[in-house]
């Protein structure tokens, strides 16, 4: 499946067991000798009596994380095309929380990503107080970032343009950047109006990828604290367009966007 683009092996651990591990997820993710994707998603049965479904994320490179946004649009279209939920609301239980999905009509799929962490500690970045931008030395040079936590963490640099942004570069160095004791996905923001973005995400364990629910909200999220975004942003990534919506503070992201399934098939592990 995908959702603009960036694209997932989702398994249905819910009727059949499934051991995951960071080589098999690693090997499904091989776009050459597996069968390709930027992250494995497994749907299980819940644990928390809050949730319908427990939803765990295997980035490319093995590693569990605790969030994507697109992966959640994803998963709550399976449940409902594999027959294994009929309500168009769903609860699903993540490593970074509870998140709501909603089925609209027209097909796209509505996430509640919950209120984003802004605290230094709950990011996590190593900073001695809560700040709107955060000053680095990376690869020589002195960056200012903002710091978001969607459940996973984020930075974002304000650029004046994204087709020219040191994605490849300030990506990977930002991402293993000792300030960020979890890692970090980086996000490079370009402001076009009040109501719109553009935006390229460097995604832990996967690199730059065709866009990234999580990281269109962390970038609304900072646009709105730094005053150059209204609440309702549509974000263009270079896979397509999300819409997000933040009212403000103590409130919690709603992000919409489509999701897609490409095929389906079976696995011999």
């Amino acid at each position: 499946m995908h959702g603009l683009g960036n694209d997932f092996v989702v398994i249905d651990a819910v009727r059949q067991r499934v051991e995951m591990t960071p080589e098999l997820a690693r090997r499904l993710a091989d776009r050459r000798r597996g069968i390709g994707c930027d992250q494995v998603l497994l749907v299980e049965p819940a644990a928390d009596p809050r949730a319908d479904f427990r939803y765990r994320i295997f980035n490319a490179d093995g590693g569990e994380v605790e969030q994507c946004g697109n992966g959640a649009r994803c998963l709550a279209r399976f449940v409902v095309d594999e027959g294994l939920w009929q309500a168009p609301r769903l609860v699903v239980e993540t490593r970074g929380g509870l998140v709501g999905l909603f089925l609209e009509p027209d097909g796209q799929v509505r996430v509640d990503m919950g209120p984003p962490r802004l605290e230094p500690a709950e990011i996590p970045i190593d900073a001695p107080a809560r700040a709107l931008r955060y000053p680095l030395e990376v690869e020589g040079e002195r960056v200012e970032v903002g710091a978001v936590s969607m459940g996973n963490p984020h930075a974002v640099l304000e650029v004046a343009d994204v087709a020219a942004a040191p994605v490849g570069r300030l990506g990977p160095a930002l991402q293993r950047h000792p300030a960020f004791p979890a890692g970090v996905n980086v996000g490079f923001l370009q402001v076009l109006s009040p109501e719109a973005v553009r935006l390229r995400v460097y995604e832990r364990g996967a690199g730059e990828t065709e866009a990234c629910g999580s990281g269109a909200c962390a970038a609304v999220v900072w646009g709105r604290l730094a005053g150059r975004l209204g609440p309702r942003v549509r974000v263009h990534l270079r896979g397509g367009d999300l819409v997000i919506h933040w009212p403000g503070e103590g409130e919690p992201v709603w992000m919409t966007g489509p999701a897609e399934r490409v095929f389906e098939g079976r696995i011999r592990t």
